[in-house]
């Protein structure tokens, strides 16, 4: 009786693992209420792109010019006293000279001197930080990029909790972070592969980084590459799993901030790998078995340890070697003892291939 066979072929295959992650800008700088005081003006739409230096919000400012004209009011009445005292101790210290006043009174004069200097460089200092919050009044964009939602309108009171002090985000898409988390067993993975890439060579190139791809939550395999920015410097030992980011070009600004996507990568490459279609393969309580066909034609169920899965493909490490032939097709009438005629055939994928 025919039966379509599977015959086995050993090749080199990278073995994948998949890690979800969340997505940040390649910069998300938060928009901050530096000052209190009430939002009198809102100066862009939300959505839209947003240039350095633009102006994004401004809070009444009356109240900060009031304390400038404080402080200037200050400045003036400390520069009158240190005109004074300096006065004061040019008359004294002629006088002192001739001993014509005691050197107490001389002393005291300069103390008054450098008081009202010293009162002086502090009138100075709060209206310099005056001058400095009245600027904090409005608030500019820091790079270039899109500002999202407002947390704050026109006529509410910001700049102090409960009310927001972060009133927006303006976030650079040109590119994009994803942050995932690996396990311990997970790290070690993918850090072998890497130092495998490099070892033995005195600087790196592009291609010995590790490439990642990142699938969307459509399903879909976004179509630029990415590269590990960092690996944290420690395992957190309360949930054993350690923070990776990863960079991937956002040309399109096709992707956002706050998605989750899957983060595919490579962790090894498997040599002289054994590859079977998983439609060959039998599961039983976590058992896996074949049916193997032997140079005599006659079928034997066979047990093989399964230690990965690859597409539609199972990564078989013991049980079976380089051209073996298994039953495809037929699985369920094929019977061990049973003599076949064996007609080897190639598996046709049934799924779209994701490069």
């Amino acid at each position: 009786q025919p039966f379509e066979v599977y015959e086995i072929k050993t090749k080199s295959v990278p073995i994948y693992q998949e890690f979800v992650g969340q997505i940040y800008g390649e910069k998300d700088i938060p928009i901050r209420a530096r000052v209190v005081g009430f939002l009198d003006g809102m100066h862009f739409k939300e959505g839209e792109r947003v240039q350095k230096g633009q102006l994004l919000y401004s809070i009444d400012p009356d109240p900060l010019l009031q304390e400038v004209a404080a402080q200037t009011s200050m400045v003036a009445q400390a520069q009158t006293v240190l005109t004074q005292a300096e006065s004061d101790l040019k008359r004294i210290e002629p006088l002192a000279a001739l001993s014509a006043v005691s050197e107490q009174e001389l002393c005291m004069a300069k103390s008054q001197r450098d008081a009202a200097s010293s009162g002086l460089e502090a009138a100075s200092a709060y209206l310099i930080l005056a001058v400095l919050n009245l600027g904090y009044a409005k608030m500019y964009a820091p790079i270039d990029g899109i500002i999202g939602k407002t947390l704050a309108r026109v006529g509410e009171f910001v700049g102090k909790e409960p009310n927001p002090v972060i009133l927006n985000t303006v976030s650079q898409l040109s590119a994009v972070r994803v942050q995932f988390f690996l396990t311990e067993r997970d790290y070690l993975k993918v850090a072998r592969e890497y130092i495998g890439r490099t070892n033995n060579k005195v600087e790196t190139s592009e291609n010995d980084k590790i490439q990642l791809q990142l699938i969307l939550a459509d399903g879909e395999l976004y179509e630029h590459t990415g590269k590990i920015d960092f690996i944290d410097r420690n395992v957190d030992s309360e949930t054993g799993s350690i923070l990776v980011q990863a960079s991937f070009p956002n040309p399109d600004r096709l992707i956002r901030p706050g998605q989750f996507a899957r983060v595919k990568i490579k962790v090894r490459e498997a040599k002289d790998a054994i590859l079977i279609p998983q439609k060959c393969a039998k599961e039983l309580q976590g058992q896996f078995s074949v049916m193997f066909v032997n140079n005599e034609n006659i079928v034997e169920s066979k047990q093989v340890v399964i230690i990965d899965k690859f597409g539609e493909f199972y990564l078989v490490e013991e049980g079976l070697k380089n051209g073996d032939k298994i039953i495809m097709e037929g699985l369920q009438k094929a019977r061990s003892g049973m003599e076949i005629i064996p007609e080897v055939t190639d598996f046709v994928s049934q799924q779209t291939p994701q490069s």
